[in-house]
């Protein structure tokens, strides 16, 4: 069965590397599958793009433009600000701290810089702006159930002793 555009539950193991460099920025080989059901955004639009089609067993390498990635660096998410809103923090230039943003969702920033005044923020993510190269093996597709293409969330059967079975 070949991955669809939308409702296939996609389970890939990969490893991903800035395109042009030789060390891996992320990978999940042996660990668990990344698992996502295709057309609901879980993972970054240009890998989705190019999975579909491929197949169980299939493997690929991906290049995946920086626009169709994690998008070009935004100029305006870079901010200074007051260096008391870190109190408590051992800041440390390149760090990465998360927050929330205005709409409760977690946000991201990495320090840039900073002085005994100020703190210099960038919320673009750390892959803004580069072109990333997947190494890529598809373990497993299917079908959607109703449940889980309604949701978009994998799986929810649960095992007699109340888990999800997906061993979390």
């Amino acid at each position: 069965m070949a991955i669809a555009n939308e409702n296939s539950v996609v389970g890939i193991e990969y490893e991903v590397k800035e395109a042009g460099s030789s060390e891996v920025v992320d990978t999940n080989k042996g660990a668990q599958p990344l698992e996502f059901i295709t057309g609901k955004g879980h993972i970054i639009p240009g890998l989705e793009n190019a999975l579909v089609g491929m197949e169980k067993g299939e493997s690929g390498d991906i290049m995946v433009k920086a626009a169709d990635a994690y998008g070009e660096v935004n100029p305006e998410a870079k901010q200074t600000l007051p260096i008391e809103q870190f109190e408590g923090v051992d800041l440390k230039e390149g760090m990465t701290l998360y927050g929330q943003g205005e709409d409760g969702q977690t946000v991201q920033v990495t320090v840039t810089s900073f002085n005994d005044k100020e703190v210099q923020v960038d919320f673009n993510h750390p892959l803004a702006g580069k072109d990333l190269m997947f190494s890529v093996t598809v373990l497993d597709v299917r079908d959607a159930t109703d449940e889980e293409a309604a949701t978009g969330q994998v799986g929810g059967e649960q095992c007699d002793d109340g888990s999800c079975g997906c061993g979390h």
